[in-house]
């Protein structure tokens, strides 16, 4: 018998969070903040408007497009994972579906609120989930890139909030490919027994985002002083966790860096917007990361 706590179940609560954090890091770039200056921020009614109509496209186009993995995953979980919503009856696939359809068309008509730009962004986030759901996940290379690409479009939806600021600062999107690309990475060393190649290439990477998060200083708009306290937290919770893992070869170790690299996310997001808009800004994006936490508590986040 189906239930609606099984369909809200298939939207990850928790997960959407993060993308929501993404959102407030776009719009903190886009420079929509009414000012600045002295490392404190602030809202008015005019920018707020567009934030809030950003963050219900996200939370549709990310809820749509995880319910859709589960619908394109039907058949292998009722083998694999016999307890999830659809598998054991308590959710169907033509519901996830009507469910995924009506998430992913209510975040691109909340978009198109703000701008042309950001429905069209939008539009390309939901084609590359679906993508992504159906046939991407399944390739060893694009796989990540496709997840990746996912999240920094995300990020440009935010900065959409100010649509003549995308074209502008389009490269910021490649620092969410290259940490879900070093996430994927881990998760495969899990695998395949906890293959060290695999962990050394995360390590590798996460220095890459760590030091283009560091090369946003040569924008005049973006503080580092702001972002230090953030990456230092950043970098506690995700090297640790890895450069344990990489001896013992636990599938228990490997996990958990995994799950620290997700929650992460919520701080390497905070800590770009610390430098965009001061650090009490990023503090309100770092709150975001309890309320995942507490919400992963009753929802699964995989």
């Amino acid at each position: 018998m189906t239930t609606p706590g099984a369909y809200l179940r298939l939207m990850r609560p928790a997960n959407i969070v993060t993308a929501i954090a993404d959102i407030m890091l776009g719009f903190a770039a886009s420079g929509a903040m009414l000012s600045f200056s002295g490392g404190g921020f602030e809202f008015s009614g005019t920018n707020l408007q567009p934030l809030l109509w950003l963050i219900l496209a996200t939370i549709g186009l990310y809820g749509g497009g995880v319910v859709f993995n589960d619908v394109f995953d039907a058949d292998l979980d009722r083998v694999e994972r016999p307890e999830r919503p659809i598998p054991s009856g308590k959710a169907t696939v033509a519901g996830a579906s009507v469910l995924g359809a009506a998430l992913l068309g209510g975040g691109i008509l909340a978009a198109s609120q703000v701008s042309v730009l950001s429905m069209l962004l939008a539009m390309a986030i939901a084609l590359l989930a679906l993508l992504y759901d159906w046939k991407g996940k399944h390739h060893p290379f694009l796989g990540p890139v496709n997840m990746g690409s996912c999240r920094g479009g995300n990020l440009l939806l935010g900065v959409s909030a100010n649509p003549e600021m995308v074209g502008e600062l389009w490269f910021i999107a490649l620092i969410p490919i290259v940490y879900i690309a070093a996430i994927t990475m881990i998760s495969r060393g899990e695998v395949h027994g906890g293959n060290p190649s695999a962990l050394k290439g995360a390590i590798v990477l996460y220095a890459f985002v760590l030091a283009g998060i560091l090369c946003l200083t040569l924008l005049p708009q973006f503080n580092v002083l702001y972002s230090i306290p953030f990456l230092l937290l950043f970098g506690y919770f995700i090297f640790p966790p890895l450069i344990r893992a990489m001896p013992a070869k636990e599938p228990k170790l490997i996990m958990k860096a995994v799950k620290a690299g997700v929650v992460a996310l919520i701080i390497m997001d905070a800590s770009i917007a610390a430098g965009f808009a001061g650090w009490p800004y990023g503090l309100l994006v770092l709150l975001l990361l309890p309320v995942s936490v507490i919400m992963a508590k009753s929802f699964a986040v995989t």
